[in-house]
């Protein structure tokens, strides 16, 4: 019997994942989400490390507010959420599709250490799946 070689996060994870800049103007990152047609995206500091999430929600109470005090600007670090929920790059699949049923996330960043290496969505978790269901040599 040969050993399976167990299917982890970087395994199916996107490892082009578009990023914004915690100084960058809020209107530029708006443009990008836009112009990306994405609903969000990390954050990360010159040296590639995590440093929060931007997503749509984010710019709309950011425009919201903008409506009070008549200026939507600011930098992405006043907009950003913080506390952002990832998985690593050897977290197994499985595990990954027990957060997405268990929570309300599309995609979660992929980190490795403090950094930044990719991108995890429900759909890459269900072409996993259908990969380990056609016997594709993979074990959890």
């Amino acid at each position: 019997m040969t050993q399976r070689k167990a299917v982890n996060a970087r395994d199916y994870m996107v490892r082009s994942v578009v990023t914004l800049s915690p100084e960058m103007n809020l209107l530029e990152a708006v443009e990008v989400l836009l112009e990306r047609r994405i609903s969000g995206a990390p954050v990360v500091d010159s040296k590639g490390n995590l440093v929060g999430i931007l997503s749509e929600q984010d710019c709309l109470r950011a425009a919201l507010g903008a409506t009070y005090y008549g200026d939507l600007g600011g930098l992405v670090s006043d907009h950003m959420q913080r506390d952002v929920e990832t998985v690593t790059d050897e977290t197994p699949i499985f595990d990954v599709a027990r957060k997405f049923i268990q929570g309300h996330f599309r995609r979660y960043p992929v980190i490795s250490g403090s950094r930044l290496v990719g991108q995890l969505s429900r759909r890459d978790v269900l072409r996993a799946l259908r990969d380990l269901s056609h016997g594709s040599g993979h074990q959890v």
